[in-house]
């Protein structure tokens, strides 16, 4: 294992930041320390239907879990300024205030396992979903591929620019947005048309 330290800037998607590291250097490793601070935590609560927002000054306290190319899986805790403490599994939306320092210890691969990567990915159907920070439905289908343990690319619209980029790709306003192969199959209602076909299954 090897450790690998990264700072967080102003505004930057906690969660998107982390899925992005994961994915475009093909790392695979857990986070071993956090400090910092945000100005909006998006994360599930147990039992919950949807992610619960808060916004304020708010103090990271612990980021645990772990991070693959096929996604992350991290719980948050945080303390408000009332010193209340908060947490739960680490949701897109969640955007740094003056700047997040992490330690993520990055499992080395070995050469033999590595080589056949390149086939599998190839072969494997690719699964990419746009989502819109705190919306209901976006969480509803991320929480649906992960329990699926379906590997999925999250694209977070943070900006009118990132907007209009999925727009001119997908033709839609509404979010979610979900592509396989490249290939738009709609939103929430055609993913669970999909899950409830047995289509979600045989892509795993």
């Amino acid at each position: 294992m090897r450790s690998l330290p990264l700072t967080l800037s102003p505004g930057s998607d906690l969660h998107q930041s982390l899925a992005a590291l994961a994915q475009e250097h093909q790392l695979t490793g857990f986070v071993l320390g956090v400090v910092g601070n945000l100005t909006r935590a998006a994360f599930q609560c147990p039992g919950r239907p949807d992610p619960t927002v808060l916004e304020g000054d708010l103090e990271v306290i612990t980021l645990n879990g772990t991070l693959s190319p096929a996604g992350i899986h991290l719980h948050l805790s945080l303390s408000d300024g009332a010193c209340q403490v908060w947490g739960g599994h680490l949701e897109p939306g969640t955007i740094v205030q003056k700047g997040v320092d992490l330690l993520i210890g990055v499992l080395d691969q070995p050469q033999a396992a590595q080589d056949p990567a390149p086939v599998a990915e190839a072969m494997a159907p690719q699964v990419e979903i746009a989502v819109l920070p705190g919306c209901p439905w976006c969480s509803r289908a991320l929480r649906l591929l992960r329990t699926l343990d379906l590997p999925h690319q999250v694209i977070t619209v943070n900006d009118d620019a990132a907007f209009e980029q999925l727009y001119q790709r997908s033709g839609m306003r509404t979010f979610p947005q979900v592509f396989i192969n490249n290939e738009l199959i709609g939103g929430y209602d055609a993913l669970t048309d999909w899950h409830g076909s047995g289509q979600l299954s045989r892509l795993r």
